[in-house]
């Protein structure tokens, strides 16, 4: 085994064959009104 990391796989790689695609939100951070509203909710029961 060597400790150098094989190169060769990444001289030959093609940017131009990888496929465009879209990201989209999946996770979304609530909002600081929903926080507190949440907060408020936990208070009163």
């Amino acid at each position: 085994m060597c400790d150098k990391p094989d190169l060769s796989e990444g001289e030959k790689f093609d940017k131009k064959k990888l496929k465009k695609t879209n990201t989209e939100e999946k996770n979304t951070l609530p909002s600081k009104e929903t926080i507190e509203q949440e907060k408020e909710c936990v208070k009163s029961s």
